[in-house]
């Protein structure tokens, strides 16, 4: 059965998500789609801590709670869901690839609601969080790789020039069609860099 591997481009209330496979080292993709983390697309869940901010600390944590719990189920059902139909495929699903921000590590609750910038990040951490609960409950190796270092890193492991690799990777896309933007890019370069690093 042929690996592949899953990569994730996380935003709030969102992700895309690319399966790949490699065929003697060329990369193929297998799926890709758009995975809804709330069961309600609207601000007030998609982006949690600033709801919190407004219904106040008391509230607070019951309400990030639940939106992560939900986000947590949306997760694992899509990537058992990719899962069933590789495996349908003749592909084994065995790694995921999240893409981090820069890393920071977030304070207590009542410190990240008086922050917006804590807030915002604070937002795309829990929604990280979750794709990474999901994959690990699934049985899933996770790497986890900082965006901004993502192009470099894979340079180097796929022995392939950044303005190389960045053709390949529309060229990737190309037979899928739209949308093939830098999220759909970006997650398939991830599990790709995934499946290729020793």
């Amino acid at each position: 059965m042929q690996r592949a591997a899953l990569g994730f481009r996380v935003h709030s209330g969102w992700t895309a998500a690319v399966a790949v496979t490699l065929a003697d080292g060329t990369p193929a993709v297998l799926s890709r789609q758009k995975i809804e983390l709330v069961n309600t697309f609207t601000y007030k869940f998609r982006q949690p801590y600033h709801t919190a901010k407004r219904i106040g600390l008391k509230d607070a944590p019951k309400f990030v709670a639940g939106v992560q719990a939900d986000a947590i189920a949306l997760a694992l059902a899509a990537i058992a869901a990719v899962q069933n139909d590789l495996n349908k495929n003749g592909c084994k699903l065995t790694h995921c690839a999240l893409l981090q921000a820069a890393g920071r590590a977030l304070p207590a609750l009542d410190k990240i609601l008086a922050s917006h910038a804590l807030i915002h990040t604070a937002d795309g951490e829990l929604f990280r969080n979750s794709i990474a609960n999901a994959t690990e409950t699934c049985g899933l190796s996770l790497t986890k790789i900082k965006e901004r270092e993502l192009l470099d890193q894979a340079s180097a492991v796929l022995r392939i020039k950044p303005d190389a690799l960045q053709r390949r990777l529309t060229d990737l896309g190309r037979p899928l069609g739209p949308p093939w933007s830098q999220d759909e890019k970006l997650s398939a370069l991830a599990a790709w860099l995934c499946l290729a690093s020793p």
